[in-house]
Order: C-alpha cells, then structure tokens, then sequence
C-alpha cells in the first residue's frame, strides 16, 4: 500500500518556521529572541524544546538547557544527545558521563558524542574503554572520532595504529588520519599519505593547504589550492588566512577580490589580517562595506582595537554592539587586564549575563596578574564549573605570590591533574627556592604516567643544579634524550646551567657546543658558569667569541662577565668591559652591574674607589651593593668603611644573620669589643636568629637535608657516633685544624 504524504498544517508548519528560526538564532547568538519565539509556541513539539536546548548551551547556558531538559514533557534521543553535546560544548565532562549512563537507549551517534566529549579534555584512556565498550565496531563513525581525538593530543602513532586496524575505511577515517598529521606540522608523513589516498575530496585538498599554512610555507600553500580541482569556500578562506596571519596583506586582499564566492567567514578573515598588521583603517572599511554582520564580525574590530591597545575605541564599539556577545566582552575585559585596568574588566565582566569558562577564567587570571589573590579566590569560589585552566591558575597565582603551602593544597585537591598542573606545581618549588620539593614531585609526576616536557625537565634540572645534585641531573639529561628534548633551547640552556653548578663546566661547554643553534640565554648561560667556578679569562673568551660571532650581548651577559673578571682580579679588564657596555651597547648599568664592579675594587683592595663609587651611582645601591662593600671590608680589614656599609645593609637586610655575623667579626679582627658587643644587642633588639647551617647529601637518588641542631633524622645518635669516632681518629694521627681559617670561613 502506497503511502500518500499529507501537506504540513498551517500549525504545523507555523511550528516548523519557528522552529527553524529558534536554531538560527542559536547559532547567531541571539538567546533572548530564540526564548521569545519559544515561548510564543502553544503546541511545543519535541523539535521545539531540542532546538531550545541546543540555542542555550551553544550560548554558555548550560543550567538554562538542563532545566528545560528536565522540564521535557516527552524526550526522544535527540533531546539525550543534544544535552550530551551541550555539555561537552561547555567543557563539563562529568556531567556528559553522567547523563550518558542515564540514557534509555543509545545510538552510534551518542558514542561518538561521548568519546569526542572525553578526547577533547584530554581524557584519552577514558575514551578508549568507552570505544571498547561499543557493542558494535563495524561503523567507521567512532573510529575517526577516536583518530581525531588523538590527533589533537598529538598521539599520532597511536592514531595510526587505530586507523590501521579499522575493519571499514571511509573518506571520512582517511581524512582524519591526514588531519592527525597536517594539524600537528607533520607534513612530510601528511604528503605521503595524501599522495597515497585511493580518493580524495575537497576536505582533502583543504587539509593540506591547511597543513603548510601551519607550517608558514605559503609557497606550498598556494602550489596545492591551485592543483585543487573544486576549490571551496573553506579552500579560500585558509589561504586567505594564512597569507593575513603572516603579514602579506596585498597577497590576502587579492586573494580575497578574487574569490568567487565570499561568506561571512571570509569577510571576518580580512578584518582579522587587517587588525593584526595595524591597519585600523582598512579593517573599518571592510566592516562598514560587509553585506552582513555576525558576532564574530564585531568581535574581531574589537579584539583588533585590544590588540592595537587602542581601549576606548574598543568599548565604545562594545557598546554600540547590537546584542552582547561573551566572546567580545572577554576579549575587552582581557585588554583591561594586559593594562593592569582590573577595576574596569570587573565592570564589563559584571554586566556578562552569561558567562562561560574563559570569561571565568579571564577575569580570575587577571586578578591573578595583579597579585589580588584573595579577589581572585572569592570569584573562583562562585564560579559554577571550574575546569583545569582554572585551578592550574590559582597554582600558578599562589606559587607567583611566593604561597606555596596554598598551591599545594589547590594541587592536592584537584580531582585530575594535567601536564600544566604539574608543571605549574613544579616550576613554582623552584621559583620559591624549594628544590628538593621539586625533584619529589617530578619523580612523582613519573609514578603517576605522565609524560614531562621542556618545562618540566628545565625545572627539573634547575632544582639540581641548585642542590648540586650531579646524579639525578645527569639520570634527567637521559630522559631528555628518550623524549626527543635534546635540541630543545629551554632544556639545553638548563643543561648547561646545571653543569656549570655542579662544577662541570666542561660538560657544560660540551653541550653548549652540541646544540644546533643557540641563543643569548645560552651563551649568558656559559659565560656565568666560567665565572662561578673562578675561570675569568676563559669567560672573557667566550664573551669575545660571542661579540666575534655578531651577537649583541645583554645586561646579563655583563653581569656573567664583569663578575667573572671580580674572581679572577681582572680590574683594569673590568672597567674596560664596564665602559664598553655603557658606550658601545648603549645599555645603562643596573644594581647588579654596579655590585659586580664594587666587588671587582673591593677585592683588588681599592675600597675607596669602590664606595666612591657606591655613593656617585646613578641608581639606588640595594643589598648586593653594599654586601660586596661589607664583603671586601671583611677580606682588608677596614672596620670603618665596613661599619658604613654595614649600616646601610641592615637597612635593607634587617633580619639576615650573616650580615650581623660579618660586621661582628670585622669588628673582633680589629679588637673593638665593644662595637662588637653593639652589633649583639642590635640582634637581640630586632629579634634576629641566627638561622642553623644546612647540608645535604644525596643517597640512592634522594637528597637528605642535615641542619645543625635539628635532632628529627631517626639515626642521630649513630651520626653523632660515627663523628666522634672520626675526630678521635684525626687526634690520634695528629692532626691539627687550622683554627684561624676555620673562623674565617664561618664567621
């Protein structure tokens, strides 16, 4: 029996226009108007309320599409599956998982959604055991989603294997498989597999210009969009693109004129190019001529007018936007923050009716930046889904404002970490100075399966090189070279850091002379190392070899040098190179520089000469300056001048010990007990305790820290023991410490 289709109703297709409308809507951003053409439906079908639902969490308004999903009177799969993909639009995982074990029934669509919701968090192994959970594997569907989540996480072997055992192989499965190569700079294997495509699409094309557009290699770029056969829209649009985000901007405007076909992306792709090269005028024109605005349109003058640090032209657009966009008020609130206007990204951010993650996350790393941690942790605590970014900024905040007690008590609170959590924990243990809580998390980090990068192994290697840790520095450099980190300047410059600190400084030299290519940090790096470990000259050929190579040294590279000729006694050298930065370099002495240079006096014995210098100095001397003074009083002997510097010090430093300690026995070598006596009282006054001395040892890969007076190690007593049986046999063979030595060194 053949079945007759009847004309849609006038209602029905009433319903069906509004409907229609809800969803464009949605998709332009305008959530207001979609809420009013659906309240305005009498008789809501199940299209209705799904195209609602999918208009709020497209829009940031996730808790407004669950409420009407609750409020459902009948849900199909679709109205399951939108909610699913609106959570996973919003980044909020759990909630997806959860509402997919809920699920009546499910269809391949729903698997794909779920595995592409856990794949984009990075969430990988969950991903792969829900694909082992499909009851049916021969749909190709999952396959790829599952290719391209691991490409995007760039596990690209693993993306192959997975392509390689698929049962079916569509055009789609092919193109994921290129997209994991092209997407991640990996165009030789990419070229490779295109050529050995059996059919290729338009999409296959486009992956490949897309590809060498990543790469910077436009030649090749524009050699494949003119072999394309059917270039598209998209075709167009990503040589447009890549030819603005590189500064051609006559090769992108006559690829833009010479578009067949032009769409909104297009036009917004123009005013980005414009915007980004600085030119204002042209990006203006082009919005002023566009046949028709989206939100993107108005979101990429006002991002170009932040970029350009032009502000108030930015909030003036802001304002005259036709209706708010999240994505444009963020980018304004991210410009008040780049100029420390925090009070006035608070204010756009208040007047955001929806806000989603990187609204929230913005707003909280501004106040961050500002150092405004308590503001920053009030609007955490109101924010009503946090993700990774944000925890791993409060980490970040707290361990920048020197709390680390709080950054590890935000760390250990995290239901799941990524690889910027650690490092984040990581990096802040060594800008605080804690070394050996470094080293403890980053074999931690190990034992958890996560795999470190640059960041972490520099981090790595700096907690070494500041604990003298040789051996587990030199078990961090093979790790280095398994993970393919070895040419990595972050990793290398760490390298040679550390060696030079663990008095290496060949194998310093030796790894400086294997990277590729180096840079100023590298070569700043050697040269600090020869004059930590008292080889002046050998620093001032290294500094000579980098001016002879054409690099413009730093103030850095000063500092390494001009102390390197302190050690070695180099004076007349040093106030060469001190004239050469300042009339050569054309760069203006800092406090270090002029540390360095009192220090270089102060050794050769001309103290005069150095706290002349001290006092005619442009900029103010700080601790380093007057430290060196005390420092060269203490070695000749001047209790006078060393008196001067030593009051200036405490201003400073009025609670270091060693400072107090030097001046009182400078006072004590010179017989003046009763200034001696002085600088005692002035300890007890401002309550300064002498801090215990510390040394550690390394044992079996774990640094073991010993202070003086500290009785918490288990094997005390055996220590204590083990020592008196050593001094008793140093007694008896005669032996006789230099007394007056010791009491220099130790104060």
């Amino acid at each position: 029996m053949k079945r007759i289709l009847k004309p849609m109703s006038g209602n029905g297709s009433l319903v069906f226009k509004q409907n229609t409308k809800i969803t464009q809507l949605g998709k332009s951003g305008r959530v207001k108007e979609a809420i009013q053409i659906f309240e305005s439906i009498s008789n809501k079908n199940t299209v209705s309320w799904n195209s609602m639902i999918s208009a709020y969490a497209k829009n940031g308004k996730i808790n407004d599409a669950r409420r009407l999903f609750d409020e459902m009177p009948r849900r199909n799969l679709v109205s399951w599956n939108t909610m699913i993909s609106g959570y996973s639009h919003n980044g909020q995982v759990h909630e997806a998982a959860a509402l997919f074990d809920e699920m009546p029934q499910r269809d391949y669509f729903s698997w794909t959604l779920m595995i592409t919701c856990y794949t984009r968090n990075g969430e990988l192994d969950k991903a792969n055991n829900l694909f082992d959970m499909l009851p049916d594997k021969q749909d190709p569907v999952c396959w790829n989603a599952l290719i391209a989540g691991y490409a995007k996480s760039q596990w690209i072997e693993e993306a192959r294997r997975l392509f390689d055992r698929m049962p079916v192989k569509n055009l789609v499965s092919r193109n994921s498989m290129l997209a994991a190569y092209t997407q991640n700079e990996l165009m030789d294997l990419g070229l490779k597999f295109f050529l050995g495509m059996e059919d290729k699409d338009v999409v296959s094309w486009n992956l490949m210009v897309h590809g060498f557009v990543q790469l910077g290699d436009l030649e090749s770029a524009s050699l494949f969009f003119n072999r394309i056969p059917n270039p598209n829209v998209v075709s167009w649009v990503t040589l447009l693109s890549g030819y603005a985000k590189s500064g051609k901007i006559e090769e992108a405007k006559r690829t833009f004129e010479e578009m067949p076909e032009k769409n909104i992306i297009s036009w917004n792709a123009m005013i980005a190019g414009y915007m980004q090269n600085s030119q204002i005028n042209d990006a203006l024109k082009i919005f002023k001529e566009m046949p028709e605005r989206n939100s993107a349109s108005w979101t990429a003058v006002i991002n170009g007018y932040v970029q350009n640090g032009k502000l108030e032209e930015a909030r003036e657009l802001l304002e005259k936007m036709p209706s708010g966009n999240a994505t444009a008020q963020t980018s304004m609130i991210s410009g008040y923050v780049q100029k420390m206007r925090i009070d006035e990204a608070r204010q756009i951010f208040d007047k955001i009716g929806s806000r989603d993650s990187v609204c929230w996350n913005t707003m909280i790393g501004g106040y961050v930046q500002c150092g405004k941690m308590s503001e920053a942790i009030r609007l955490f605590e109101q924010m009503p889904r946090k993700n990774l970014v944000t925890w791993n900024t409060l980490i970040a905040g707290f361990a920048q404002s020197g709390k680390m007690d709080k950054a590890i008590d935000i760390f250990e609170v995290m239901k799941e970490k990524n690889l910027v959590s650690w490092n984040s924990i990581i990096s802040g243990f060594t800008q605080n100075g804690l070394f050996s809580e470094a080293l403890q998390h980053f074999v931690l980090m190990g034992k958890e399966g996560r795999k470190p990068d640059q960041s972490t192994f520099a981090c790595g290697l700096i907690a070494c090189a500041n604990l003298a840790a040789l051996p587990i520095g030199k078990q961090i450099q093979n790790l280095v070279f398994k993970s393919g980190y070895a040419q990595d300047l972050y990793v290398t410059n760490a390298l040679i850091s550390m060696y030079s600190k663990c008095g290496r400084i060949s194998k310093a030299e030796q790894v400086f002379r294997d990277t590729d290519t180096v840079d100023i940090i590298s070569w700043n790096s050697l040269i600090s190392g020869y004059a930590l470990n008292g080889y002046g000259k050998e620093a001032i050929k290294i500094f000579e070899e980098m001016e002879v190579k054409g690099l413009c040294p730093d103030q850095v590279t000063f500092v390494g040098v001009l102390s390197a000729c302190s050690h070695a006694g180099l004076v007349d050298h040093g106030i060469k190179l001190f004239k050469l930065m300042t009339e050569t370099y054309s760069i203006d002495p800092v406090e270090e520089h002029y540390a360095c240079m009192v220090d270089l006096l102060g050794r050769a014995g001309k103290l005069e000469e150095a706290y002349k210098l001290v006092i005619e100095m442009p900029v103010t001397a700080n601790a380093g300056t007057w430290g060196a003074l005390l420092g060269a009083c203490r070695m000749h002997k001047n209790a006078d001048l060393g008196k001067i510097a030593a009051e200036k010090l405490f201003e400073y430093e009025p609670h270091k010990t060693s400072n107090y300690v030097l001046m009182s026995n400078i006072h004590a070598e010179a017989g003046r007990w009763n200034e001696v006596e002085r600088v005692r009282m002035l300890m007890k006054e401002r309550r300064v305790e002498k801090q215990p001395g510390c040394s550690w040892i390394e044992v079996e890969n774990r640094i073991h820290p010993f202070f003086s007076g500290d009785s918490a190690e288990t094997r005390t007593i055996d220590i204590c023991e083990a020592l008196t049986l050593l001094t008793l046999h140093a007694r008896s063979t005669d032996f006789v410490p230099d007394v007056e030595l010791f009491q220099l060194d130790h104060g």
